[in-house]
């Protein structure tokens, strides 16, 4: 049975996206700013350090109520007994993780331009990440932006829920709310703020009006 989630906002985490703060820490502030999803997202890091690193946050989560889930590493998810798994485009194919990870482990799939759309099968994936929607340092090597329009065009052909990604904030939550998104998918816009606490939160009614 696939586990109910709710795509509202998913914070993306590694050491590298925290201006040098613990990512526990800013993990936790954002939990209670009302992030509903965490992904752990550290593409450099050795398997030792990232396992590490998810255990750490599977024990925050776990107390929140929040699933976690692991960014293209379906070995570490598997190992450290997270939630699920993101991949990308060029990671594992989604039918081996599920397989892998089991019918109730969340499983995601990155998204950025229409010909991937019949990549996206319902019953192996749980969710789309979509976008770049907007241009975004953390990823540099991203696909061109989507944009609003854009996105709303992608959206409209993917049968499940949709979080959108790249450049999101609160300025632009609602906008994408109006495009289709069921959720937001978050790095700078909470781990580069002063209080990631009230950046959860400013995104969260944002996205709400």
């Amino acid at each position: 049975m696939r586990r109910a989630f709710d795509p509202g906002l998913c914070l993306v985490i590694g050491p590298d996206v925290t201006l040098g703060r613990d990512p526990v820490a800013v993990t936790l502030a954002a939990l209670r700013g009302g992030v509903t999803m965490v992904q752990v997202r550290w593409k450099d890091a050795v398997t030792r350090d990232l396992m590490g690193l998810t255990h750490r946050l599977l024990a925050l989560t776990l107390r929140h109520g929040v699933p976690l889930i692991v960014n293209d590493r379906v070995d570490v998810a598997h190992a450290a007994g997270a939630d699920g798994v993101h991949v990308g485009q060029g990671d594992l194919d989604p039918r081996i993780a599920r397989a892998m990870l089991g019918p109730s482990a969340i499983i995601g799939l990155s998204v950025e331009k229409p010909d991937q759309v019949s990549t996206c099968d319902p019953a192996v994936v749980d969710y789309a990440g979509l976008g770049p929607v907007f241009g975004t340092a953390t990823k540099p090597d991203h696909a061109p932006p989507l944009g609003i329009d854009g996105f709303r065009t992608v959206r409209a052909q993917l049968g499940l829920p949709v979080m959108a990604i790249g450049g999101v904030d609160a300025g632009n939550a609602a906008a994408l709310r109006a495009a289709g998104a069921e959720g937001l998918a978050v790095v700078s816009a909470i781990c580069g703020a002063a209080s990631p606490e009230m950046a959860a939160r400013s995104l969260r009614q944002s996205f709400a009006r």
